[in-house]
C-alpha cells in the first residue's frame, strides 16, 4: 500500500470511529477488508494509487476472491467495505468520481437464520449444571440472551445498572450506540436475581467492577467467554449439533413471530435498523409451519 492510501485508509478508520460511531470489531473488519485489496492490487501488479483505480481493478480484485471459494456474503461484505471508502474518498474531494458506482454488487446466496425449536431450547437450558457458582452464572447468561434476542457484543456490555427491576427490563446500548428497552421475561430474573445473589460476589471477590456478567477472574465477561460458555453447555446437553450464541437470537425471533408478535415490535427489540433485517425471520416461520403442515394433515 503506498503513503497516500495508507493514509487515508487511517482517516476513513478514525472518521467511522468517531463520527458513525461503528465498534471497534466493525472497524477491524473495514481495516482488513481494504488492507487485503490494496496487498492484492500490489502482488498482481496493479501498483497505482487509489485516485487511478478503474472498475475493471475492482472486478479483478472480486474474481481473485471468488478464486478462493469464500462464501458469497464474504465477498459482499469486502464489497460494501471498498463502497464505503471510496465514497470516503469522494465526500473529501480526493477522487473527481466514485469508480464503486460501475460496479455491481454479486447477488448473495440467501441462508434462513438457525435456530432452537422451543422444546429443544428447554431441554438445552435444562441440561446446564447450576450446581456451582459459574453453573449458575451460564444459567443466566443463556436465559438472558433468549429472554432479550440481545447481540453478543450487547450482552456483555451490560453493567448491574442496566437492570431496572421494577420494569423488568434491561437498557441495551446496540449498534451506533442506540440504545433500547428490552423486556427480560419472568425466568430470567429469576435467573439473573439468582445469578446476582449466589455467584456474582464470589467472582468478583475484590474488584468493583460494574460490569453485569463477570469471568473468574472477576473481570467484564468478554464476547469469546461467552461463546466459550455455549459451547461448554452445549457439551452438558450432550446436544449433537452446535449451538452459537446468535442461535439464541434467532431463536427468539422466531418463536415471538410464531407466536403472533408484531413484525415491527420484534424489529424494535432486536435493535434492527431496517424492518426488511427482521423479514427474514417470516420466512423461517413459513417453513416451520410448512413442516408442521405436512407431518399433520391427513393429505399433505
Amino acid at each position: 500500500m503506498d503513503e497516500m492510501a495508507d493514509l487515508w485508509l487511517d482517516k476513513f478508520l478514525r472518521y467511522l470511529a468517531a463520527e458513525r460511531n461503528y465498534s471497534v470489531h466493525t472497524i477491524q473488519a473495514y481495516s482488513r477488508d481494504l488492507q487485503e485489496f490494496f496487498a492484492y492490487l500490489e502482488q498482481a501488479g496493479f501498483a497505482k494509487s487509489f485516485q487511478e483505480l478503474s472498475p475493471r481493478d475492482v472486478r479483478a480484485f472480486l474474481a481473485y476472491l471468488h478464486r478462493k471459494n469464500l462464501a458469497r456474503s464474504t465477498g459482499a461484505r469486502k464489497l460494501a467495505s471498498l463502497r464505503s471508502f471510496y465514497k470516503y474518498l469522494l465526500k473529501m474531494g480526493q477522487i473527481e468520481y466514485n469508480i464503486m458506482s460501475l460496479v455491481n454488487t454479486p447477488k448473495r446466496q440467501k441462508r434462513l437464520p438457525r435456530f432452537l425449536y422451543y422444546q429443544d431450547l428447554e431441554k438445552f437450558f435444562a441440561a446446564v449444571d447450576t450446581d456451582s457458582v459459574l453453573g449458575v452464572r451460564n444459567r443466566a447468561i443463556l436465559e438472558t440472551l433468549y429472554a432479550s434476542g440481545m447481540r453478543v457484543s450487547e450482552l456483555v456490555s451490560l453493567d448491574l445498572g442496566d437492570l431496572d427491576w421494577d420494569l423488568g427490563s434491561a437498557r441495551v446500548a446496540g449498534k451506533g450506540r442506540k440504545e433500547r428497552i428490552v423486556p427480560l421475561g419472568s425466568h430470567c430474573l429469576y435467573w439473573l436475581n439468582k445469578y446476582l445473589r449466589e455467584s456474582r460476589g464470589a467472582l468478583a471477590k475484590n474488584t468493583d467492577s460494574d460490569a453485569l456478567f463477570l469471568n473468574r477472574y472477576g473481570r467484564r465477561l468478554s464476547e469469546r467467554g461467552v461463546r466459550r460458555v455455549v459451547h461448554q453447555c452445549v457439551e452438558q446437553a450432550a446436544l449433537s449439533f452446535q449451538v452459537s450464541p446468535h442461535w439464541l437470537r434467532h431463536s427468539f425471533a422466531t418463536h415471538m413471530l410464531e407466536r403472533g408478535a408484531d413484525l415491527r415490535a420484534v424489529q424494535e427489540l432486536l435493535g434492527h435498523a431496517s424492518l426488511s433485517t427482521t423479514q427474514v425471520y417470516t420466512h423461517v416461520t413459513g417453513s416451520r409451519l410448512k413442516d408442521v403442515y405436512m407431518k399433520a394433515h391427513p393429505r399433505a
